[in-house]
């Protein structure tokens, strides 16, 4: 058993309420290959790879009803076959495997989820979640990350998209967009800033005037002010003292490159 935190079904329910693209093909084909490849029978292991491939063709191909049949009749297959291996081998019979995998292929997502964490690593299943949403431009990488620490996937969802779509960023705006992620601070009106300094083109002083302003740096929050006082820029002076991100790329462009 892998010592890991176990999210219920209903957690692990909301990637496919996140979703209106969500593959169900791709889910049980990934989660299921994770899962059979933990049944020590060989003969079970065996009745549960036909039944999972069966099972993906059909929902790959979802209007056919001789692949529905079939897959129907695997799963009862696998149920039957696990009912002789029980009676062959008493209580020594390990069942969570195919309990996870069954859970999986009548199309409880979430239980086979919950009841997988217990012998295949967290990670490797959320991969198969996050690649199931079929999100273009999306940071699956940070996703995951965030979801293995713990965050909501509503959270970390919205977050690998905003960090996918701006991935053209220069690098040190990824790692502020990625640390504010990360710490769930990641709001518009953040983002908006970000993409402002993107689209400023600044140096590499100037960028990192930005992040210590975007940190919240008080006293350089108070020069930069003074500085956009002195050329005019009373509105935007107030707005930066103010705690409004917005004006952050305009007062590091007041830096000499």
């Amino acid at each position: 058993m892998i010592q890991q935190q176990r999210h219920p079904a209903s957690w692990w329910d909301q990637f496919q309420q996140n979703s209106d693209k969500f593959d169900l093909a791709y889910l049980t084909e990934h989660l299921g290959d994770e899962i059979t490849s933990k049944i020590s029978s060989p003969l079970l292991r065996r009745e549960a790879e036909i039944a999972l491939e069966v099972m993906v063709r059909h929902l790959n191909k979802p209007a056919s009803e001789e692949l529905a049949d079939r897959a129907a009749k695997g799963v009862e297959r696998l149920v039957a076959t696990v009912e002789r291996l029980s009676e062959r081998s008493g209580d020594a019979f390990e069942l969570r495997e195919v309990q996870a995998l069954t859970h999986l292929l009548e199309g409880r997502f979430g239980e086979a989820a919950h009841e997988a964490q217990e012998f295949v690593k967290t990670q490797l299943i959320l991969r198969a979640f996050v690649g199931a949403l079929r999100l273009e431009r999306f940071d699956t990488d940070l996703a995951v990350k965030m979801l293995a620490h713990g965050k909501d996937p509503a959270v970390a969802l919205h977050s690998g998209q905003v960090v996918g779509k701006y991935a053209w960023w220069p690098s040190w705006l990824l790692k502020v967009v990625t640390e504010r992620a990360m710490a769930g601070t990641l709001e518009d009106e953040t983002i908006a800033a970000l993409d402002r300094c993107a689209y400023a083109e600044l140096s590499p002083a100037q960028a990192r005037i930005a992040r210590r302003l975007l940190d919240g740096e008080e006293a350089l929050i108070s020069a930069s002010a003074v500085r956009l006082e002195t050329l005019g820029e009373a509105h935007a002076a107030e707005k930066l003292r103010n705690g409004d991100l917005t004006t952050v790329a305009l007062a590091a462009r007041l830096i000499p490159i």
